[in-house]
């Protein structure tokens, strides 16, 4: 197997494969051991290192409380042996049990998962989503001293508008502070606006990573659902896709899919995942499987190479 180039996390030191496994589905759709430890040797085993979770996942499933997708995570950590050959990153300030940013509430949500995880460090610790109710310096005061104790390497912020990640680096620059090296954000051939409008030069312009989330639009961007109809296969799920993406522009974006995937004799998924990890700013976007068969498929995308000519048809279809 040709080995996979890395990408660095910013400025961290840390190097990932462009494709990382949403660990949401841990607790959800991958509800036991044996299933987590199934797709994470998979992905291991296929040349990819960097798993994300946070500690609120899943708590939306019913009889959940979150902290499970670590746990299952740990678990396998704890029975694999390769915990060296991973880089973990996991989130703070969603949960309702450890919600926000303050100093407190991050440094017992950091015990938490590092004592669900089973490790001694977490490799990338991102702040879930801003929280304006607590200074930035606070914030970013407690997560250096979160690394200067060796419990995280790197912090990265997820679902921070540009003008407050903008407030932040700077903070992290006039105080001494460590920076955000990664951002997370919603990003797919579908949903472009709110990335490109002004979060995209940020981080190409400070040298940070991105790995971006709902890389195939809950699904909508593997072809799944063309019609109504194909909304009651999947009802929850399916009834908001439908409605939410099966429009002109949406039908465009799949015809312009379809057409790639024939000339590569590929799936939607990878090219929509190629289209992702194609573009300059993009680290690795975030992809989840419940099947080792569907995870092999989405791997697939790493070792796809797009044209310029089929990127741009890519990019026209989906124009936001």
């Amino acid at each position: 197997m040709t080995s996979i180039p890395q990408r660095p996390l910013g400025k961290s030191g840390i190097t990932v494969a462009p494709l990382a496994f949403g660990g949401n589905v841990f607790g959800w759709s991958v509800k036991d051991a044996a299933g987590t430890a199934r797709l994470l040797d998979a992905f291991v085993d296929g040349g990819f290192n960097l798993i994300d979770t946070a500690d609120v996942y899943p708590a939306w499933v019913p009889g959940n409380r979150g902290g499970e997708s670590e746990a299952l995570i740990g678990q396998w950590l704890k029975s694999s042996g390769k915990r060296e050959q991973v880089v973990i990153a996991t989130k703070v300030a969603k949960w309702a049990e450890r919600p926000g940013l303050s100093p407190e509430n991050i440094e017992a949500a950091v015990d938490d998962s590092l004592r669900r995880l089973g490790v001694e460090t977490i490799d990338l610790y991102q702040a879930h989503e801003d929280d304006d109710s607590v200074p930035l310096e606070a914030t970013l005061g407690a997560f250096a001293r979160l690394i200067e104790k060796g419990k995280v390497r790197a912090i990265g912020a997820s679902n921070y508008s540009a003008e407050r990640l903008q407030q932040a680096l700077a903070v992290s620059a006039d105080q001494g502070l460590p920076r955000y090296e990664t951002l997370q954000p919603e990003y797919n051939l579908y949903d472009r606006a709110g990335y490109e409008a002004e979060l995209e030069s940020l981080v190409e312009g400070e040298g940070l990573a991105v790995i971006s989330y709902y890389s195939l639009a809950s699904g909508f961007l593997t072809g799944k659902y063309r019609d109504a109809a194909d909304a009651a296969k999947s009802a929850a799920r399916g009834t908001k896709v439908v409605a939410q993406y099966l429009n002109p522009r949406g039908k465009a974006i799949l015809d312009a899919l379809d057409g790639v995937a024939s000339e590569h004799k590929a799936t939607l998924a990878q090219v929509a995942l190629a289209w992702l990890m194609a573009r300059a700013s993009i680290t690795a976007p975030i992809a989840s499987a419940s099947s080792v068969a569907q995870l092999e498929d989405i791997l697939q995308a790493a070792r796809l190479q797009l044209t310029p000519a089929q990127i741009q048809a890519l990019d026209q279809a989906s124009e936001p």
